[in-house]
């Protein structure tokens, strides 16, 4: 007995900081993925004039980058098998990164080309590889972490937004060089402190494991179309609102990207305070708040008569799009308890059906009338999460989960 006190706490202990060690890097991975993707997207009226593309075109950029990066996370699978989540995690960030620097040097449309199928490929690694280690992780702890991660990435969002914004008059590659400069070394150091297996032991397989079993697709259906609905909202923020707020609304380079970093200093908030919420007023109400909120705020962009009050309404859309997204992931937990990693796995799928047809569809209908007809098309579609809202009500027979005290902080 006296052997085991001496050594278990200390083993115990070791282990306990390591896996502290490996959340923070986590976290900064998807802080710094944000930073990345939201000064990629935010300076899209910048890369626009660069390259001399039409909406169009633009367009067709636009729709490529998602289905690219469902190939990359598809691919990826394969890879992590290989190696691990953490080996590819380590190569595929800096090189995300880097990407910015090929989209800046170039003045051909192959050359684009070339720069955003690297990007959708490597981001679709990274978003799969991100989130298993996240998974793993969450495995570990025993209780839900996966929405810190998530908040990480708002957080690194308003960074890369405000850079954006004070670099709008700078030459792309001036922009997007000095940030790669800081980026690629930062992703690098972070990722020597990345989970492997001394921290995740048998996590990431079981997780695996669970996702590769069989599990009905009907009852998810429901959340599949909110979780699309809900990505479509997210898309044409971030692909068209800097567009929107630069050339319709006149607001000029320097204000562009505010749209976007409001809308995500607004889903920072409510991933920080949503769980409280869920708590007190329950899933249902919360979710068909959010979709309520987040279809006013479409409607204050579209109806903006100058730039401030669209940045209003592009943070209010961000306001109600955080209070459904992640729920939909703890519905579909709730759906399958045994097999929870299975149904959120299909569910994220979503993520990028919504990527895929909110981009090309508010792009196409701005192409045939204006952009604020075209915010018309996500607004009709986050309404339609309101009748899906029974959906994410909790079995009543189910008892509400236990924190476990003794896992790490």
């Amino acid at each position: 007995m006296s052997e085991t006190r001496t050594t278990s706490p200390d083993t115990a202990a070791g282990t306990t900081d390591r896996l502290r060690r490996a959340r923070s890097a986590l976290l900064a991975s998807f802080l710094l993925q944000g930073v990345t993707f939201a000064l990629l997207v935010t300076r899209i009226p910048g890369i626009q004039h660069q390259y001399g593309l039409s909406d169009g075109e633009l367009t067709v950029f636009l729709a490529a980058v998602p289905i690219l990066a469902g190939v990359g996370s598809i691919t990826s699978e394969q890879l992590v098998k290989r190696t691990s989540a953490r080996g590819v995690l380590r190569v595929v960030q800096p090189a995300v990164c880097l990407t910015l620097v090929g989209v800046a040097l170039g003045h051909a449309l192959w050359s684009l080309g070339l720069a955003l199928a690297a990007f959708g490929l490597l981001v679709g690694a990274l978003d799969a590889s991100m989130n298993m280690l996240g998974v793993g992780l969450q495995h570990r702890y025993g209780r839900s972490i996966m929405i810190g991660f998530h908040a990480a990435f708002s957080l690194g969002a308003i960074i890369g937004s405000a850079l954006a914004g004070v670099g709008a008059h700078a030459r792309l590659i001036v922009l997007f060089g000095s940030v790669a400069a800081v980026l690629v070394p930062a992703a690098l150091v972070v990722g020597r402190f990345l989970a492997g297996p001394a921290e995740l032991g048998s996590a990431v397989q079981e997780a695996a494991a669970a996702a590769a079993r069989s599990i009905p697709w009907r009852p998810l259906l429901p959340l599949c179309a909110a979780m699309a609905f809900a990505y479509i909202a997210d898309s044409s923020v971030s692909n068209w609102s800097a567009k929107y707020l630069t050339g319709t609304l006149h607001g000029g380079d320097t204000l562009g990207p505010f749209g976007y970093g409001g809308y995500m200093v607004a889903m920072l908030a409510g991933r920080l305070l949503g769980d409280r919420a869920v708590q007190r007023f329950g899933a249902v109400p919360v979710v068909r708040t959010g979709a309520a909120v987040a279809s006013l705020g479409f409607l204050i962009a579209a109806l903006a008569p100058g730039v401030w009050v669209g940045i209003a309404g592009f943070t209010v859309l961000g306001a109600g799009i955080c209070a459904i997204i992640p729920q939909v992931f703890a519905a579909g937990g709730r759906l399958f308890p045994d097999d929870s990693d299975a149904a959120v796995a299909r569910l994220n799928l979503f993520n990028y059906v919504g990527f895929l047809v909110g981009s090309p569809l508010v792009g196409a209908i701005a192409g045939a009338g204006s952009y604020r007809w075209a915010l018309g098309a996500p607004l009709l579609l986050v309404l339609a999460v309101l009748p899906l809202g029974r959906h994410f009500a909790p079995a009543r027979h189910q008892p509400l989960p236990l924190e476990h005290a003794a896992h790490p902080a």
